[in-house]
């Protein structure tokens, strides 16, 4: 497997498109900044309230929109310029950081403002996933356009190691507003590459079929194929349940491990680092048989280190199983993204990424809302516990129906 991650041959041919080069460097960039802007935001609502239960209405504001959104950004995708679209959400989410800033630096931030505009920021993400997504095949063609996936899950999870790093010096240097402006900054880099992109023009579907008719119709190309109702039914149990550990990171930092915010930009970028390895593991395939069996292993091994984490009180214990657990679940969401972009049509690849979106992201602010409930009658520790059992219970029942299905019938559909 080492030797996999590190063969540059395989791992980085997306990168031969001048498009996705642009791409790559200004998402690194931008994303640098956004990594940051979450720290901070989490930090800033724990230290002006103390309450696990708002930052669970935080993590619910700002995924909620996908849930009820994503369906839109879909409809737009598959009618509309895909890159104008994605220039447009992120000329918004610019607009947003720059508020945030503001706000805070001239010390007039509440509470509320956080939680709103991190519910307007999951409005705007809420079309620019599933767009971003179908993008990428204008911008690698279908053959490279696993890799590609791959790789943005790399570059998503390398800002994910340096952004919430940064961001814990940053807020002690600085404070939360320089995270919120650095961020803003950021975004024009993002602009610059989508600009000077040379996209091959693309005429616009005109079509009378309403935008909930054609997320339903999405839907059910989804739920009709079996690799990828499988795939995403497991990913939606892991998003829901396991994935929550991230509201809970100001608390262990702060009341567990008794740190501050350069212990939860470091417990942060832990899982970060694992989740770049995964991503670049993932990459660096050629070979895309077996994923079944792939993808019930590294959602066991998140659940497992979810039990772990869940009461340790060492930091380095809590790095370590944060970072295997930043390896599976990239590694298991890059792999069932591949499958579906594999098997979609593209005149139904923004609608599919849509409910790719909507299962894995828009179920998340349920799954933070209750987490943030249950974490204040039980507390965070048994909270993650009781969740990544559940995690573990949804891997016990796929290995059954999928895996061992798919491995013992000839005629039974393999994930591929």
């Amino acid at each position: 497997m080492v030797n996999q991650i590190f063969d540059s041959a395989t791992r980085f041919r997306a990168l031969k498109h001048r498009n996705f080069q642009l791409f790559a460097i200004g998402q690194l960039i931008s994303l640098i900044g956004t990594w940051m802007q979450n720290t901070a935001q989490q930090w800033l609502v724990y230290k002006l309230t103390g309450s696990a239960a708002l930052l669970g209405l935080f993590g619910f504001a700002s995924q909620l929109p996908m849930l009820g959104l994503a369906w839109m950004g879909g409809y737009v995708g598959d009618r509309y310029n895909r890159h104008r679209g994605v220039i447009t959400t992120q000329t918004i989410s610019m607009i947003l950081a720059f508020l945030l800033a503001g706000l805070t630096l001239t010390h007039l931030i509440k509470t509320w403002h956080l939680i709103l505009i991190a519910f307007l920021v999951g409005i705007v993400n809420a079309f620019d996933v599933p767009i971003r997504q179908a993008f990428f095949v204008h911008m690698v063609g279908k053959d490279d356009l696993p890799n590609a996936i791959a790789l943005n899950s790399s570059i998503f999870n390398g800002a994910r190691v340096i952004g919430p790093a940064i961001a814990g010096f940053t807020i002690v240097l600085i404070g939360e507003g320089g995270c919120f402006f650095l961020n803003a900054l950021s975004f024009v880099a993002v602009l610059i590459a989508l600009l000077v992109m040379r996209i091959p023009r693309t005429e616009s579907r005109s079509t009378s079929e309403s935008p909930v008719r054609s997320f339903i119709e999405g839907f059910r190309f989804a739920m009709s194929d079996t690799p990828i109702r499988s795939a995403l039914l497991l990913l939606s149990a892991l998003s829901f349940f396991g994935l929550q550990y991230s509201v809970f990171l100001p608390i262990y930092a702060s009341d567990i491990l008794h740190g501050g915010a350069k212990t939860l930009g470091l417990l942060m970028s832990a899982a970060g680092v694992g989740a770049v390895l995964g991503a670049l593991q993932f990459a660096a395939r050629t070979e895309y048989k077996g994923l079944a069996r792939w993808i019930g292993a590294t959602c066991t091994a998140c659940a497992l280190g979810l039990l772990v984490f869940a009461f340790a009180t060492s930091f380095w214990l809590c790095a370590v199983v944060l970072f295997i657990v930043g390896f599976a679940a990239t590694s298991q969401m890059a792999a069932t993204n591949t499958i579906i972009q594999q098997r979609v049509p593209d005149e139904m690849r923004s609608r599919l990424m849509a409910v790719y979106a909507t299962m894995f992201m828009g179920v998340m602010p349920i799954g933070a809302l209750i987490a943030g409930v249950v974490a204040k009658h039980l507390g965070a520790p048994y909270t993650l516990f009781i969740f990544g059992a559940a995690v573990l219970i949804a891997c016990v029942i796929f290995f059954a129906r999928v895996v061992m299905k798919v491995e013992t019938e000839k005629t039974a559909p393999a994930l591929t």
